[in-house]
């Protein structure tokens, strides 16, 4: 398994993390460090999983993360993160924030593995473990509400899916082309330009036009 499928584990799994640590709410640890410690554990489960084994990825990592989750509870309800996934952490967020001035883009986990010359799991796994956690609540000029993150069950992912597929249907071909490869693929705008042989700058573009297509069918 490469790197970057171990990345794509990790990224469609995170619901998974936050419906796990909705059972240990009210037991005296916040749920951001719960979070934390569970992305900690999907990490970990992405590096040690085997395909070839024939275990569902969802199988193998609950566990896994469940054991981190516990970990923290062991600990007194701190995450303890070693010094060296601490600096590739600070080397990586350096790395990111020139990337997004140099790409004029959020960077991919590959992207910044790559100027750093390291494993995308190993960068992945400092982000997680370092990385401020996302504000759940939003601001207006009035008001502030809390984000509500509800799970899925499967048949709500079955029609997400079903919703997704009829959509890019309606797409033309090569706006079809790029975001399979883009986004279920995994691959990043320079690899999807090589695939189809055309500039990053359109693969950009015309990523950025089917994006909009895209929400306007489903919201349809």
């Amino acid at each position: 398994m490469t790197s970057e499928d171990k990345n794509l584990l990790v990224t469609e799994n995170l619901r998974l993390v936050t419906s796990l640590c909705k059972k240990f709410v009210g037991k005296g640890i916040d749920f951001d460090d719960l979070y934390g410690a569970g992305c900690v554990g999907l990490v970990k489960a992405a590096k040690g999983f085997d395909a070839t084994r024939g275990l569902q990825f969802s199988t193998y990592a609950v566990p896994v993360i469940l054991g981190e989750i516990r970990r923290l509870f062991r600990d007194g309800g701190e995450i303890k993160v070693s010094r060296s996934i601490r600096e590739i952490y600070l080397k990586a967020t350096r790395v990111r924030n020139a990337l997004q001035t140099s790409l004029d883009r959020e960077p991919t986990i590959s992207e910044i593995a790559a100027g750093l010359g390291l494993p995308a799991e190993s960068v992945a796994e400092a982000f997680c473990a370092c990385k401020s956690t996302v504000s759940l609540t939003v601001h207006d000029d009035q008001n502030e509400k809390e984000i509500e993150l509800p799970d899925q069950n499967g048949e709500d992912v079955l029609s997400d899916r079903l919703t997704i597929e009829i959509a890019l249907k309606k797409l033309p071909p090569e706006q079809q082309k790029i975001i399979n490869l883009r986004y279920f693929k995994a691959l990043t705008q320079t690899e999807t330009a090589e695939k189809m042989s055309m500039s990053q700058v359109r693969v950009s573009r015309t990523e950025k036009k089917a994006l909009l297509r895209l929400r306007e069918i489903i919201g349809a």
